[in-house]
């Protein structure tokens, strides 16, 4: 019997980039996963919390305990999103002792997309093809909090077809940070450029990322600039035939 892992898909993938969800959950049941979508779930509490409401962000995150309580792994396309709930709830439940336990229980559960099939399922070749060239972007939270690196480039290398040539500042953010990118919507938009230079530089036609955060500011830039880059979650790259 295949083991079951629940989708958590995110806000901006269940408004904004649906197939990336639809790509990871294909990409776990070709790996051998049974797929559990609970379809109570909302938002984790991260833009709440990033913008300093505790109140608001504590709320969220106790929905989100209440729903997944019962999960065997809780799989998330977001670095940011599994940081969040991985090493954010023991903060804003500090004075809340029966949640902070049911964070700490939850948190080894849950996993970042690609570090899931690195780590827990233990494969890099998931049967993908793609005849393309790609860069990758490492997203702050996934490399920073959740020490994300090599692990999605080891499964891109497994790509049938595909290249992967690294950029010169690969670790170099994107500007988008949330609710930074419209308090300071100018600083943001010159990170992003400068980002965008770097992928130009690499002759690659299309940048890939865990986050579709950043891959949204990173599209953003890329229309603003017309070029023919595109932008793909790491999901949609496994998720080729």
């Amino acid at each position: 019997m295949a083991q079951r892992v629940s989708l958590f898909v995110t806000c901006i993938v269940d408004q904004l980039f649906p197939n990336v969800g639809m790509a990871m959950a294909e990409v776990l049941e070709r790996v051998g996963y049974e797929i559990d979508f609970p379809e109570a779930q909302t938002c984790c509490g991260q833009p709440a919390f990033n913008s300093g409401f505790r109140r608001e962000a504590r709320e969220v995150a106790r929905h989100f305990l209440s729903v997944f309580a019962k999960s065997d792994y809780v799989v998330v396309p977001s670095g940011s999103c599994a940081s969040m709930i991985s090493h954010h709830f023991a903060d804003i439940f500090q004075k809340e002792p029966e949640n902070l336990a049911a964070s700490l229980a939850l948190a080894p559960k849950v996993w970042e997309f690609s570090s899931f099939l690195t780590e827990v399922a233990k494969v890099e070749d998931v049967g993908a093809e793609l005849h393309e060239i790609v860069t990758y972007h490492d997203s702050c939270h996934a490399l920073r909090e959740l020490k994300i690196k090599q692990g999605p480039r080891r499964l891109l290398r497994s790509v049938r077809g595909l290249e992967l040539r690294e950029m010169d500042i690969p670790e170099e953010c994107c500007g988008f940070g949330g609710t930074f990118s419209v308090k300071f919507d100018e600083i943001s938009g010159a990170m992003a450029r400068t980002k965008i230079d770097s992928v130009i530089r690499t002759g690659a036609s299309a940048v890939v990322s865990i986050d579709s955060s950043c891959l949204m500011q990173l599209r953003g830039a890329l229309s603003r600039a017309d070029l023919p880059i595109r932008t793909m979650h790491l999901a949609e790259v496994l998720a080729s035939r």
